[in-house]
């Protein structure tokens, strides 16, 4: 399993490139809208890149999924409460997508914005049953939460700890 994160320090914004090197498959979260060095590594990697998340709709810049959609064919991957103007598969919670390296499975966690996900990533020859990493795409940060006004504007807790579809505890 191949896990490589791009950041972006002047939006303070962290994308991710995931490969499963026995299916040859690529797997881009959160990209920025200059989609080349995704491209550049995963052909380097001898892998191609078939799917795209986005763990949320970002305000604060333009993601490229639709350029990846365009030049690599790549299904786009949404939290279950997304609403688009093309073409996505809805991820709802527990949710998984499999390679046979590796597995991604969906935990829906509004917050940040009402379709805001997290991916499990289960690096499968290390453990199948223990996450190697969690991408919480601005939802949970080190000793934070992102956008609390939005949970208390849906009339959710205002304190930072809070239960995500009851299996966690900050």
């Amino acid at each position: 399993m191949i896990l490589k994160q791009y950041y972006l320090g002047c939006l303070a914004h962290a994308s991710y490139l995931l490969g499963d090197e026995a299916g040859a498959t690529a797997i881009v979260v959160d990209p920025q809208r200059d989609i080349q060095q995704y491209v550049a590594d995963a052909e380097t990697l001898g892998l191609q890149i078939r799917h795209v998340f986005l763990t949320h709709f970002h305000a604060d810049f333009l993601a490229g999924h639709l350029e990846l959609r365009d030049r690599c064919g790549t299904t786009i991957h949404l939290g279950s409460r997304a609403q688009a103007e093309y073409a996505f598969v809805p991820m709802k919670d527990g949710d998984t997508l499999e390679f046979p390296g590796l597995r991604l499975q969906v935990l829906e966690t509004p917050g940040h914005t009402i379709e805001s996900i997290s991916i499990l990533v289960f690096d499968l020859r290390k453990d199948p049953t223990r996450p190697y990493a969690v991408l919480t795409g601005d939802t949970l940060f080190i000793g934070d939460v992102g956008r609390p006004d939005l949970r208390a504007s849906l009339g959710w807790s205002a304190s930072p700890a809070f239960a995500v579809q009851g299996r966690f505890r900050l």
